[in-house]
């Protein structure tokens, strides 16, 4: 039986700034790729890095309250999705962001370097690929 090896790729999807990080469907490693700007031209950007990446799938993390509710980010972000999916021709998987920016600017603290926001952007992304990859561990393939 032949298994096919495809990137998934994850979104954190801010106002200025898009955190992107990857992970291929065999090893299920997920690790920071890159930030994007959030231009008008950012759905050609994503098409752009997709193709370069060899990327099948997107994640996109789906911010909520903190008592799970939906909010007007919620609602902003699920439009962006929507238009996404229909502009790549995919289908756009979610998965909760809640507290993955804190997480990625405490763990990024903790190291003792110098890092920009765009490094807490991708970081927080990895992060919501982990628990994408946590989540439905046998319907990636």
């Amino acid at each position: 039986m032949q298994t096919t090896i495809s990137t998934i790729l994850a979104l954190d999807v801010g106002e200025v700034r898009i955190g992107i990080a990857q992970a291929n469907t065999m090893a299920r490693l997920a690790s920071p790729l890159t930030t994007i700007q959030h231009t008008p031209n950012v759905f050609e950007d994503i098409r752009a890095l997709m193709k370069q990446e060899g990327a099948t799938m997107l994640v996109v993390g789906l911010p909520r309250g903190l008592d799970g509710q939906e909010t007007a980010q919620t609602a902003r972000i699920q439009a962006f999705g929507g238009e996404l999916g229909e502009r790549l021709g995919l289908e756009v998987h979610w998965q909760d962001e809640a507290l993955t920016s804190r997480k990625a600017e405490a763990e990024l603290e903790s190291r003792g370097k110098p890092y920009r926001k765009g490094d807490i952007d991708a970081l927080s992304a990895t992060y919501i690929l982990e628990d994408f990859l946590r989540d439905n561990p046998e319907g990636i393939a």
